[in-house]
């Protein structure tokens, strides 16, 4: 990676996070994850409850980047046909023509992907794995940059349907916002006060052609084979804990692997560092991880079980 595709990757970082900031109060480090799972080709899971700001980051990513975006609000009655799109029949030439559906967008906000049927939630998997869609036995290939950032309120929560193993493995990252200190909540009511909602004053800073250099500039930054070797080893280590039922799989290292490189470009070092990878552990390992009954019944967690390995695997030096 040369001086200058490193110092431009760090530019468009910078831009996009400061548009950002213009609406998003205290959530520097949700942003920080968001766009490091842009940058390392992953998509991303927002979980949390409602009214704490995930659907209004997805939008302001999508507003700060000149490419299309679509948002699909999912519900129970969501048809694949709806997200994917449909081959109709014409009368003039007698054949069928495909229809795409809102798939076929740079950025996309799946509103909600916990209310949607698994049936419907299913229709992503080959989208969000290999970017394309099959529809009616043919291949549509989805454009080179395409990213989702799905939301979900918890799976308690009536009317859900809890997204199956292979579909939380798709995400290259989960996390949450979490609720904001106080004095940054008192910024949020302040810009609310004014007329209109201050997304709406974003424009967008940076262009599709950018993002792909900032794309390009993360896959180049250095990971040494010792390091590599610790993101192997922090995502085996998960498969042998007691009370983990199903570990990472080895999506798991390419997502963890190509998200440091991201940071590292982000913190403006030629190399990724142990850090890095620590910092990224949990939002990119817990979603995986699947916790026999009894060991969530005794209060283990996900986010523990992976704090647990971080602990004990020894960090290269």
């Amino acid at each position: 990676m040369t001086a200058t595709d490193s110092l431009n990757g760090r530019e468009v970082f910078r831009k996009v996070a400061d548009n950002i900031a213009r609406v998003m109060h205290g959530q520097t480090g949700s942003t920080r994850l968001l766009l490091a799972a842009l940058a390392s080709g992953g998509h991303v899971l927002l979980e949390d409850f409602p009214g704490t700001g995930k659907t209004t980051l997805a939008k302001a990513l999508a507003k700060s980047v000149d490419a299309k975006f679509k948002r699909v609000q999912f519900t129970p009655d969501l048809l694949p046909s709806d997200i994917l799109g449909v081959s109709i029949f014409n009368q003039r030439d007698q054949l069928f023509h495909f229809h795409e559906g809102p798939i076929f967008t740079n950025i996309m906000l799946a509103d909600e992907i916990n209310r949607a049927s698994p049936r419907t939630q299913s229709a992503l998997l080959e989208a969000m794995g290999e970017g394309q869609v099959s529809v009616d036995g043919e291949r549509h290939h989805l454009p080179d940059l395409f990213f989702v950032i799905a939301t979900q309120n918890p799976v308690e929560f009536r009317g859900t349907y809890p997204l199956p193993e292979a579909q939380m493995d798709r995400f290259a990252l989960q996390f949450k916002l979490g609720y904001v200190q106080p004095e940054e909540e008192v910024a949020v009511l302040a810009a609310q006060s004014n007329n209109g909602h201050p997304i709406e004053s974003l424009t967008s800073c940076v262009t599709l052609a950018d993002v792909q250099a900032l794309r390009r500039a993360a896959q180049s930054v250095r990971i040494s084979e010792e390091l590599r070797r610790y993101v192997v080893d922090v995502v085996g280590a998960t498969r042998k804990v007691n009370g983990v039922q199903l570990g990472a799989s080895p999506r798991a290292s390419i997502a963890l692997m190509k998200s440091a490189q991201a940071l590292a470009l982000f913190d403006g070092t030629d190399f990724v560092a142990p850090e890095q990878v620590q910092e990224l552990a949990v939002p990119v390992i817990a979603h995986r991880l699947v916790m026999e009954p009894q060991a969530r019944f005794s209060g283990q967690t996900a986010r523990g079980a992976v704090e647990e390995v971080l602990k004990k695997i020894k960090v290269p030096v």
